[in-house]
């Protein structure tokens, strides 16, 4: 019994350090401390993903009503590079994204990002060819980062980062939804009207292709990874 016990000990302290969070905003290559911009996730302690996209938490992962009030707001540049870093290496493969959504009059309401507000800036889906399959590049890394478009109108907003692990997306709810929202202040921006915008959740289904895959048997006739959500505003 203390052999099992120990063994199951050892399976789940390795799950959990497979997982991550993303605690730390990226901006020009600064990085922030723990929770100083981005909002506290639910999974801060077990590092644990969303894995239901009809779940509130599909939106940031908050942990609870005070995630808002905790973080601050960091000033950002328009065509500044930002991003965030993980609490552990990222290890699964899987495609990631950013959307934005407006968050005025102040980033750190609690009403910020409810609706059909977001809108996609940035993509990094796997590769494909017949010969290889599909190819992740972004496995392995720790930080990932994008840019904040240089016609983004000034104003407050939460950036969320995603990655959508496939290891196990092989059947419905496998898929492992990693996620954080920093909160932003955009200045020096422009006119743009930032589009399509969806809400979360609303913006995938289980069933999606790029969410229910299974990257390991690609069906026949596949011929590259459909990324779900809205396409990208390049700004």
């Amino acid at each position: 019994m203390r052999g099992f016990l120990a063994s199951s000990l050892l399976i789940a302290a390795q799950l959990v350090a497979a997982h991550y969070t993303f605690p730390d905003l990226i901006v020009n290559g600064t990085t922030s401390s723990d929770w100083q911009y981005v909002r506290i996730t639910a999974n801060h302690y077990s590092n644990g993903p969303v894995t239901d996209v009809t779940s509130s938490a599909i939106r940031c992962y908050e942990l609870d009503s005070t995630s808002a009030t905790q973080a601050g707001i960091a000033t950002v540049a328009a065509g500044s590079t930002v991003g965030f870093k993980a609490d552990n290496t990222m290890g699964h493969p899987g495609y990631f994204s950013a959307y934005m959504s407006p968050a005025s009059p102040a980033a750190n309401s609690n009403s910020a990002g409810l609706g059909k507000t977001w809108f996609k800036i940035w993509e990094w889906a796997p590769t494909y060819s017949s010969s290889t399959g599909l190819t992740f590049a972004s496995e392995n890394i720790q930080q990932f980062t994008f840019t904040i478009p240089k016609n983004t109108p000034n104003g407050q907003y939460l950036l969320r980062g995603e990655q959508i692990a496939l290891h196990v997306a092989g059947s419905t709810g496998g898929a492992q939804f990693y996620i954080a929202c920093a909160q932003i202040n955009v200045v020096g921006g422009g006119n743009g009207s930032p589009s399509p915008t969806v809400s979360f959740p609303g913006a995938y289904s289980a069933s999606d292709p790029g969410i229910l895959i299974n990257i390991y048997s690609l069906p026949s006739g596949f011929t590259g990874y459909k990324a779900p959500g809205p396409t990208v505003w390049k700004g």
